[in-house]
C-alpha cells in the first residue's frame, strides 16, 4: 500500500495537538549578533564604560534569544515543505504499515487505542525534529 501522506500527516498532527507537542526553535547566531552590537552601540554612547554595559545587556538579551522560542508542533507541521513531510511520512508509515485502515478517523483511533504505538510515532516524530530542523521537543503539560 503506497503512503498516504495527507492521511499520516493528519495522524501525526492529530497526535501532537493531543500531547501538546511544542518545539524550541533555537536561534543562537541572532543572538549573538544582537549580543554584538548593543555592546558597540554602549561602547560608541559611552566609550569603555558603555562597551561593559552594553555587552552585558546585550548578553543577556543574546542568551534569552538563542534559549529558544517555544512553537507549536501542529503549527510547523503545516509548513513543513513538501519533500520533509515526505520523510516524515515515511518514518511514521513504516510504523503504521501493517494497519488495516480505511480511512483518517479510522487510523487515529487505532493509533490512539495502542499507546506503544503511539508512543512509537511519538519517538519518530522526535526523532525527525532533531535530525531534520535542529529542534527539541517539548511537551506543554
Amino acid at each position: 500500500m503506497p503512503v498516504d501522506i495527507d492521511a499520516v500527516m493528519q495522524l501525526v498532527r492529530h497526535i501532537s495537538e493531543v500531547e501538546k507537542m511544542q518545539v524550541a526553535m533555537k536561534s543562537s547566531a541572532k543572538g549573538a549578533l544582537w549580543a554584538g552590537a548593543i555592546a558597540f552601540a554602549g561602547g560608541m554612547v559611552g566609550g569603555p564604560l558603555g562597551i561593559a554595559v552594553g555587552g552585558s545587556v546585550g548578553g543577556m538579551l543574546g542568551a534569552w534569544m538563542a534559549s529558544g522560542q517555544l512553537k507549536p508542533v501542529p503549527q510547523i507541521l503545516m509548513e513543513l515543505p513538501p519533500n520533509q513531510q515526505l520523510m516524515l511520512s515515511n518514518d511514521v508509515h513504516n510504523i503504521i504499515r501493517n494497519l488495516d485502515w480505511t480511512d483518517v478517523a479510522q487510523l487515529i483511533s487505532l493509533v490512539m487505542g495502542n499507546v506503544a504505538l503511539k508512543n512509537q510515532i511519538l519517538t519518530a516524530i522526535n526523532s525527525f525534529f532533531m535530525r531534520q530542523l535542529n529542534a527539541e521537543v517539548r511537551y506543554h503539560v
